[in-house]
């Protein structure tokens, strides 16, 4: 009699399980699609300028300055990865990307030992950094 209930509750136990199961779309899903917007929102800047080449130049000295070292920068991808160690691994990888046919989109996206950074400063930081080295670069000033 036991072993007949065995066999009966083992499949039923089975299938809840696989009802509870993750699916593909669950697994791929980072949180709300608000905060996929907001986090996008902070990572993301617009600049008046179609020149890509001068801007992933500009990029890349933003970062030195804030003392990053360049692990990879890729001039047809348009994308510039960077660490940060000092105590801590601190990644950034910048993509530029054309927005109309007068403007860059400029994304950057932190990682602070091997976690998203969802803190808005540290991109805001990076921006007003890189709006400055934008300006100063299309004035010609060294």
């Amino acid at each position: 009699m036991t072993n007949i209930n065995l066999f009966l509750i083992l499949p039923i136990l089975g299938l809840s399980l696989a009802c509870n199961a993750p699916t593909a779309a669950s697994v791929l899903d980072s949180g709300g699609k608000e905060t996929q917007v907001q986090l996008r929102s902070m990572q993301s800047r617009v600049f008046d300028t179609t020149d890509r080449e001068k801007t992933l130049r500009t990029i890349i000295a933003t970062l030195q300055d804030l003392s990053f070292v360049i692990d990879k920068a890729d001039l047809d991808l348009g994308t510039i990865s960077a660490t940060k160690l000092s105590g801590y691994n601190l990644r950034i990888t910048v993509s530029v990307r054309p927005r109309g046919t007068t403007q860059l989109s400029v994304r950057a996206n932190a990682s602070f030992n091997d976690a998203p950074i969802l803190d808005p400063k540290p991109y805001q930081d990076f921006f007003v950094s890189l709006e400055k080295a934008m300006f100063l670069t299309a004035q010609q000033v060294d």
